[in-house]
């Protein structure tokens, strides 16, 4: 992809978050899945690291992946599809400012509108970053971000790491979002209570996580509360995963192939993967 293609995705990204209304932004995993979210209209794409780190059969977990593979995974994402693509960027591969931003340069050199920053620090003794480092990290990617156009999403990871505590993560938001970031963004939280609050908090647009474990809410309950984007993490790819290994799972033990009749037929999958034809 050509940088004069990058930019008007970036721009488009932009605008969306920039106009009235909520969007969903589904995480493909791979160039297939990409391909088939785009032929079914959504407006833009985010990668999972938890979807990529299952097809290179690797456990989900900062540290437990590499920056070149994921970001050659989000490359191949953005090449399938003329939509934009925002990465998981997991802690941005390092626990210094430097290497979040010069994460977030790589992030653009593969093609893509955006990128997300989180403060988990896979340190099982002490699993998020402190405050103030967290913040300088994301100050650093947000500079990074504005020289490179490419939209910063920065994510408090407080309650998918063992840490329920609201008051830090609001602190951490409305933080971040004064350090530069575009979006923020707090995998797992507890209520829609929980995300109207931090919607009337911060000054940036937020993304809320559907697809966990535990309470679900509409789009329409979500834009209520003021939420802009609405991602589904690895929920998708793990959905996929369990129709796999129910399919797998009735042959190994009835000796049926039943399965199949829920398959979509080759000429609709072959349909999805020639529908789009990226620029």
């Amino acid at each position: 992809m050509d940088d004069s293609a990058r930019l008007a995705r970036y721009e488009a990204f932009k605008l969306l978050h920039e106009s009235t209304g909520t969007f969903v932004i589904p995480n493909p995993w791979d160039a297939g899945s990409a391909k088939i979210l785009t032929a079914l209209g959504f407006q833009a794409l985010a990668t999972t690291s938890a979807g990529y780190a299952f097809s290179a059969g690797l456990r989900d977990s900062v540290g437990n992946t590499d920056r070149e593979g994921l970001l050659q995974n989000a490359r191949q994402i953005a090449e399938a599809t003329t939509l934009p693509v925002s990465a998981d960027l997991e802690d941005g591969f390092g626990a210094n400012p430097e290497a979040c931003a010069e994460t977030m340069l790589l992030a653009s050199k593969a093609g893509l509108a955006g990128g997300s920053i989180e403060d988990a620090s896979g340190d099982k003794r002490k699993p998020v970053f402190d405050f103030q480092q967290s913040v300088e990290r994301v100050a650093a990617a947000a500079e990074a971000a504005r020289d490179c156009s490419i939209l910063l999403t920065a994510r408090a990871e407080n309650f998918i790491c063992g840490r329920p505590d609201f008051d830090d993560t609001l602190k951490r938001l409305v933080a971040y979002a004064q350090a530069g970031a575009d979006v923020v963004y707090a995998p797992g939280l507890p209520s829609l209570e929980a995300i109207k609050t931090v919607c009337e908090s911060v000054n940036k647009p937020v993304n809320v996580l559907m697809g966990l474990s535990g309470a679900t809410y509409s789009v329409a309950e979500l834009a209520d509360v003021g939420v802009k984007r609405i991602s589904v993490g690895g929920s998708m790819a793990r959905a996929a995963l369990g129709e796999f290994i129910r399919a797998a799972e009735e042959v190994r033990d009835q000796g049926t192939f039943t399965y199949s009749t829920k398959a979509i037929p080759d000429k609709d999958a072959a349909t999805y993967m020639t529908a789009v034809k990226p620029t």
